[in-house]
């Protein structure tokens, strides 16, 4: 149980972070995450291979039985991006966005806990604590993501001339 439960989370959090990275890469569809218009591109560009490099190193080392130690340290990688991204939402007072890095750095935590095995021999974490906290996590960013859609996705003017309101993007990260 805890192995399959584990793969879904894995999959969800590799398609999230891959698809959040790829425009960030290309530059393309950057428009819709709020606040990278204040970050120097280059650093844009790192941020999306970071993104894109810890998707892939969360499933395809499993899938090719080999490199599997990569896996706990991309999740790890994807906590630390996304905590990052908290505090830019923070200061910018985007409490719902904030919310959702952090579900999706507790995510990332819990997998890198629950693959932690495949990196050491140290200690792990019970499958019994495991199983429930993600499927605890995974509904909780579901939800956060479906409020964070209906706060932002109607473009809302003050007037058919007047410029829009802050934080009316259809995402935000």
């Amino acid at each position: 149980m805890l192995d399959t439960t584990v793969w879904v989370a894995q999959g969800f959090l590799a398609l999230f972070f891959f698809a959040a990275g790829v425009p960030k890469i290309v530059g393309r569809g950057i428009d819709r995450w709020v606040g990278f218009d204040q970050v120097p591109r280059i650093m844009t560009i790192v941020i999306g291979v970071s993104e894109v490099a810890a998707a892939v190193a969360l499933i395809v080392p499993g899938l090719i039985d080999r490199l599997e130690w990569t896996t706990p340290l991309a999740a790890v990688g994807i906590a630390v991006i996304s905590l990052m991204a908290s505090g830019f939402h923070l200061r910018a007072r985007e409490w719902l966005a904030a919310l959702e890095t952090v579900l999706w750095a507790s995510l990332a935590g819990t997998i890198a806990i629950a693959r932690w095995d495949q990196l050491a021999t140290g200690p792990s974490l019970s499958e019994d604590l495991l199983v429930p906290v993600l499927l605890a996590l995974v509904p909780a960013i579901i939800v956060n993501l479906v409020f964070l859609a209906r706060a932002t996705s109607p473009a809302q003017t003050q007037d058919s001339s007047g410029p829009k309101h802050a934080g009316s993007g259809s995402a935000r990260r």
